[in-house]
């Protein structure tokens, strides 16, 4: 599904195009979002519903980035006039610390205010990245939420073995394992496994240590992540996905959404993934809709960021990349309610009261259980420098052998396939130009 996600999604920026200087501005939508993180004709509806609630015609400009500080120097440095994007927590904490938003607008000439139905516990959340003078929810609303934790294969690894974070230090896994090419969750992963006894003792919480970015904690996740590389295959940013339900790897430290999509994809194939986020505890992430401080078009990115919210919108955009929107609405939980599982959930902390036993996705919703032993990660602030340096030096240039022979042969397979198409292109043109030439001869005579 994400395949063919992209390849609509890069359809409809060749149809929009890029921003023409000579347009007004105001009748154009510049979005600055995640690749594969929306649903299909989500963007031309927003158009439909723009023109009902206003009267005026609006172009969208979309694009895509894959990494949150590419995004954040584009707006910090080079004052890109996005108006509407989607970083996550931590960089929203960063942006309100350095001025960079604008507050969001509520008021609407004729719809109510859908962003009324994000949940109060992710509003609970948010809030905590508030700078002084600035409340996180006047300036940010939440888009997707989720966990970390591990994808495995049933297969060859037992739910027992990967109910714990030991399970990536666990040699008999060495060269099975990917890792999440993310340094904020690595950190996370490894302080809290090293003070697993603390956690079950209740001298601390994962919250704490977390955020602990002391001289000593950055060098017990070191020297932790050390030992843990041998067992490492790879460190990847997408492709576990595809790993897994190919059986190459049968650990995967990774992200729920990713999680449910692989999942999914490997019943298909036959191969039986699940997902769990271990007994120590883990990282929730948020990401969310911001406008920033150069945005040009601050009307239409409230517009759309209230349109987003929508609950059948949101429902579009759960099923299109496997995350779980912050709306709480009951439309949201009566469609996601499943009464063939064997399990119920206590997701009261979320919908309310009346959802304290239901029959829900435990991968995309979370137990209350699960939830209060899990915490956001912040930003690591002027500590990031110290902390992605002990990042580098963890991953050096070592992808593993084989990964490393996996990335040759792809590369290989797409030379040779784009070669074999410059191939039939040039017979193409060749068989045109004889074509060509005989029409020439045949009007001569």
């Amino acid at each position: 599904m994400k395949k063919i996600l992209s390849i609509f999604i890069l359809s409809g920026l060749l149809l929009t195009g890029c921003y023409n200087t000579g347009e007004p501005r105001g009748k154009v939508l510049k979005i600055y979002n995640w690749a594969d993180y929306i649903g299909e004709g989500v963007l031309e509806d927003f158009q439909a519903y723009y023109k009902e609630q206003t009267g005026e015609d609006i172009r969208i400009v979309y694009q895509t980035f894959d990494i949150n500080e590419i995004m954040l120097t584009k707006i910090e440095k080079g004052h890109e006039d996005f108006d509407v994007v989607c970083p996550s927590e931590y960089i929203i904490e960063r942006m309100l610390r350095k001025d960079l938003l604008l507050p969001i607008d509520t008021v609407f000439a004729h719809s109510p205010d859908y962003m009324n139905n994000v949940s109060p516990y992710i509003r609970e959340q948010i809030a905590k990245l508030s700078q002084p003078g600035r409340p996180a929810n006047q300036y940010a609303v939440c888009y997707m939420w989720g966990t970390a934790g591990i994808l495995y294969n049933k297969a060859f690894v037992t739910e027992q073995e990967v109910d714990t974070w030991e399970c990536l230090w666990d040699k008999k896994y060495a060269g099975k394992i990917l890792m999440k090419d993310a340094y904020r969750d690595a950190y996370g992963t490894a302080i809290i496994y090293s003070h697993a006894k603390e956690l079950e003792e209740g001298k601390v919480t994962v919250e704490q240590l977390m955020n602990d970015y002391s001289p000593e904690a950055m060098a017990i996740v070191e020297k932790y992540l050390k030992a843990m590389k041998p067992n490492i295959a790879g460190w990847e940013a997408d492709f576990g996905k595809e790993m897994m339900t190919k059986n190459k790897a049968w650990i995967n430290m990774t992200w729920s959404g990713d999680a449910m999509w692989a999942i999914e994809e490997a019943e298909a194939v036959g191969v039986d993934l699940d997902y769990v986020v271990p007994k120590e505890g883990s990282n929730i992430w948020y990401d969310g809709w911001v406008i920033p401080k150069y945005a040009r078009n601050p009307k239409a990115a409230s517009y759309f960021i209230n349109f987003m919210c929508r609950p059948d919108i949101a429902i579009r955009n759960m099923d299109a990349c496997g995350y779980v929107s912050s709306i709480a609405s009951p439309e949201i939980m009566e469609e996601k309610i499943d009464t063939t599982l064997t399990y119920y959930s206590d997701l009261s902390y979320f919908f309310g009261p009346a959802a304290d036993s239901i029959q829900i996705n435990r991968i995309q919703y979370p137990d209350r259980g699960v939830v209060e032993r899990c915490a956001m990660i912040r930003d690591f602030g002027d500590k990031t420098k110290e902390v992605l340096e002990i990042w580098s030096r963890i991953k050096g240039d070592n992808l593993g052998v084989g990964i490393t022979i996996l990335i040759f042969v792809v590369v290989g397979v797409m030379s040779g396939w784009m070669i074999y198409k410059r191939i039939q292109r040039y017979q193409r043109k060749k068989l045109q130009r004889r074509r060509s030439r005989r029409k020439k001869n045949q009007k001569s005579l």
